[in-house]
Order: C-alpha cells, then structure tokens, then sequence
C-alpha cells in the first residue's frame, strides 16, 4: 500500500497535467471545447493528405519524427491517397491531415478523439500553426533534444476551431547596430513560429552597418559594414576602439528567407532613406551632400548627415541597391524607413535646393519645403518599387507633409500615426513605442534589469494593447496588425537578446493574435508560470523568469 500510494498520486498529478494541457496554448484559440478522454501519441501513425504542398508535407514528416524520436518510439508518417473516405468510413487512427480549401489561409481546425486527431487546413500556415497548437498540447520535451519516452504522450480530447484576430502578426530585428549571425537569425525565427508571428522585419542598414550584400556596389560589403568602435555603455564620449561589423552574403540572405518561408514567415527586410545613410556614405561619399568623408557612427542616435536628394546619381545608387533588395525578398512590402531624417544639410546644398525650385516646392504653414522634398524621395521609391512589383512601409515620418496611394504606415510614435493613416485611407500597422518597444526595460526596477533603452515596457503593458482603439469601426480594416521592436543599440550578445525577447514576445502574440474579448491576464500569468516556461526552458532560450516587478 505504501508503494502504490506515491504510483496513485503520480498518476492523478499526470492527469490534471493533461487536463490542463489545452491552458497551455498560446496564443489562446478562437475556440477551444475540452471533451473526456485522451489520445496515445507515442509510436502513433501520422498521414497527411497528399493534396497539400511539398513544404506543407515536409513540417508534418517532420513533426512525426521528433514525436517519434522525443518519446522513444517510431511514429509512421505517409501521405495517402483516400484518407477523407477512410476517415468517413470510421476505421482511421492516428493523427490525420486534411486539405480543406473552405478554411481562410490562416485557419484550422484540430478535433482529438480516443481513436484519432484530425486537423483540417487549406494549406501550410494553417497546418503550420495546428502542429504548434499540437506541440504546446504535449510534453514540454518535445520542444528538446533528449529522449524523454517515461512523459505521459498523450493529448487531451478536445475540439478547437481557431485562427488570427490580424494578418500582420511582426517581429522586428536591428542587426545594423549589432550584428547577429544566420543562425541567431534562425533561433529567433523559430521562437516566433513557436507562437505564431507571421512577418520578420529585418533592419539591415543604418548610420552604424550596413548588413547585405549588394553586387552593384561592392564597397558596401568591405567598407560600410564595419566601425571603427562602439560606444560604451551610456556614454555617449567612449569608443571600446573595437573594429565591429559584419554583413550577411546574397546567398545567407536566400537561406534565412527559406527558413522563415518553411515556418509561414515572411522577411520585411528594411532599407532605411533617406536619413540612416551614414554607413553607406562612408563608401561613397558623392551620395551625401557635401561630399564627405563620411565614416559609419561609432555611437547611437541619428546623424545630421543623409542622402543628397538633389543628385540623380542617389537615386541611381538606390535604385539599384533596391533592385537587388527586391530580387532576394520575395514577400509583397520594402520597408523603406522615411524616419528622423534631418533637413539641415538639405537646406544648405545647392542640389537639394535646385531640385526645390525645380519641383517647384514650396513651405507652408504645417511643413517645410525639405519636408516636401522628403515626400518626392519616397514617392519616387514607391514608383520604382511597384515596377518591381513591390510595395513600400514607411516609419510614421511618412504621414509629414504628402503621402501617395498605396503606401502603408508604421505607427511607432505612438498610435497616433495609425489613426492618421486609416482616416485617410492608409493601411497602418501599431508598433507603438509604449507598448511594443522590446529594447526598453522589463521592470521599472532599472537596478535588477540589464542594460536597455531608457523606458520601461512591462509584460502587461504589451498585453493591454487594444490595437482597435481610437478606430473608427468602418476604418477598422486599414489596422493590418501589430508588431514589436527590438532595436540592438545596448544588446549585443543572443543571451541578452533572448532576454529582452521572453517572455513579452508572448504577450505579443495574445494581442496579435487573440479575438476581441478572449485574452486575460490572469490566465495568460498562470500560463506562463505553469506551461510556457518549461517550454522556453526546454527549447533552450533565456528569458526573463520572474513574473514580479512586471
């Protein structure tokens, strides 16, 4: 009796663990009904409709055989024809597949019986995101690399019906003022498909490096990805007198883009103009104003010195450099920056006001006639951009002045921005400083932080963003969705990376995800303390474990 009574209370802590599994998801489903009974996974069978795509194909296969490896048991996968009818006809087991095209792209269903687990998808990120529902619904081994086969495989009968409240589900990563190398690039592309963020924006140039390649422009690769030193710390009057830099080559650019693309992420990849140029100009002086020399920054903030908008030859230099840019990124959006451009240099050179008086610009009441010249960069890049069949984000500077059709608003200045552009037929997506700045501080208590930007954005600040309010309803479907940046000024290391990343990105993702009405705070802090942060410990990251002090 005294031996069974440990075995009886291990089993019943295994089935509350299971019972509780489906609170483990995030972010929270659309729809989620707990039913009796669960389903034995390990050295379970896999199919997976052969109607869906290679890729598609290819996560599930790959689902099957961590499950197979993690509990210490094959699991068979194959792709079938005539699953729907044997499915039908009752005598299906295991976990199924289904190509179901009256699904919106982004939807799935998952229902989980005793005898089987069918998933319903019209295509890869729907079925991408019913395998991270699954994962998060088993063991947090399965997120490692250890045979764990003594786990309780099994997942919980259940019925959910799910997908995303916004399209635009983003993450954003500065490797201009630090640089990090494909496979940190890799790590954080798989934590964001953990919890279904759907676009990486990538900031790959400004004042400080610029980071890819350009075949056109050699130099950018040998001169402007590096400086020569960094500030230390705060102090805006030190240099570690390092030589710092790096650039990712066309072809490990290809490579990341294929790796998110496999996880039903889309790179945004950024090209910061006019202002954000000093790097560049540090290898062709004849792009800024005066001609130089320039030499990329080796502190933060923004330069006065920016791209001369008065010479063809500037275009020239970015029409190529965007021509490359779009070559490489197959998504639909450039990000072409538009922000802290200062004007100072423009006011005082002969080109950039002989294009004024050529363009026939004039100030006003509200904006200067630089102002206006800014307004004909980034409308000349949009035009170029279309016949690439591209089109253009801006930073919510854009708004300044005279935006032209089709341009979409980054509104990081708060949500103002956002407001703006949906009131006047722009699409927008919130990225606001004092929700979604993932470089400020965790904690209002600085002392117990490492180093960061100095403002505080706390795990309930993000997730008390309500990305509608303020929006007209009949404005509503301008708000695209919303993202998070983590600009790299103070973090230069993965570990400290990963820390300001976790556990916020999952907040994020609740509030790009969830529909109105569904998220809870209390709930998602249990969560985190009970599910997400084995999770996290097991995948292997850093993150910020104390859910005091947010």
């Amino acid at each position: 009796m005294k031996q069974f009574l440990p075995t009886l209370v291990l089993f019943l802590l295994a089935l509350c663990a299971r019972a509780n599994a489906l609170d483990g998801i995030v972010p929270r489903p659309m729809q989620i009904e707990q039913h009796k009974g669960s389903l034995h996974v390990r050295g379970i069978t896999v199919r997976c409709d052969p109607a869906f795509d290679a890729r598609t194909r290819d996560a599930v296969s790959t689902f099957a055989a961590k499950l197979g490896y993690i509990s210490g048991k094959t699991c068979t996968f194959s792709a079938p024809l005539g699953l729907k009818q044997a499915l039908a006809g009752g005598k299906l087991k295991g976990i199924v597949f289904l190509h179901d095209t009256s699904l919106e792209p982004e939807a799935y269903t998952l229902l989980v019986t005793p005898s089987n687990a069918v998933v319903r998808a019209c295509g890869l990120n729907g079925v991408l995101y019913a395998l991270a529902t699954l994962r998060q619904m088993l063991p947090a081994a399965i997120y490692g690399d250890s045979i764990a086969e003594k786990e309780h495989w099994t997942l919980p009968c259940c019925a959910i019906s799910d997908k995303p409240r916004f399209a635009w589900r983003g993450m954003h990563l500065d490797s201009s003022r630090h640089f990090w190398s494909v496979e940190e690039v890799k790590r954080y592309l798989d934590v964001m498909a953990m919890y279904k963020l759907n676009r990486f924006h990538w900031h790959l140039t400004d004042d400080q490096g610029w980071r890819i390649e350009i075949l056109s422009y050699p130099l950018l690769s040998q001169i402007s990805c590096w400086r020569e030193g960094t500030m230390v710390g705060r102090d805006f009057s030190s240099n570690d007198h390092i030589r710092y830099g790096g650039f990712y080559t066309q072809d490990e650019i290809r490579e990341v883009v294929d790796y998110a693309a496999a996880r039903g992420i889309t790179v945004v990849p950024e090209v910061d103009l006019p202002g954000h140029m000093l790097a560049a100009m540090a290898a062709y002086p004849e792009l800024g104003c005066t001609g130089g020399p320039y030499a990329a920054w080796t502190i933060w903030g923004v330069s006065d010195q920016v791209l001369c908008a008065g010479k063809e030859s500037t275009f020239r230099f970015l029409e190529a450099v965007l021509s490359e840019v779009a070559d490489l990124f197959p998504g639909e959006y450039i990000h072409i920056g538009g922000d802290e451009c200062p004007k100072t240099e423009w006011e005082k050179c002969p080109d950039c006001q002989a294009k004024i008086r050529e363009l026939g610009l004039h100030g006003d009441a509200h904006f200067s006639a630089e102002q206006y010249l800014q307004n004909y960069v980034t409308k000349r890049i949009q035009d170029f951009l279309a016949t690439k069949g591209k089109k253009v984000i801006g930073w919510d500077e854009i708004l300044e002045g005279e935006l032209a059709p089709g341009a979409t608003v980054m509104s990081w200045r708060g949500t103002a921005g956002a407001k703006q552009a949906a009131a006047h037929g722009f699409d927008a997506i919130l990225a606001p400083t004092s929700h979604c700045y993932f470089d400020y501080l965790q904690s209002e208590d600085s002392a117990s932080e490492p180093l960061g930007f100095n403002g505080v954005v706390t795990l309930e600040k993000i997730y008390s963003l309500d990305p509608l309010e303020g929006i007209a309803p009949e404005q509503a479907h301008h708000i695209l969705g919303v993202q998070a940046n983590l600009w790299t000024e103070y973090i230069s290391t993965p570990e400290h990376l990963e820390y300001m990343l976790l556990p916020r990105l999952l907040a994020l993702a609740e509030v790009q995800w969830c529909q109105e009405g569904l998220r809870d705070i209390g709930r998602f802090r249990r969560t985190l303390a009970e599910h997400e942060f084995p999770v996290l410990r097991q995948a292997g990251y850093n993150f910020r474990e104390q859910l005091t002090n947010f």
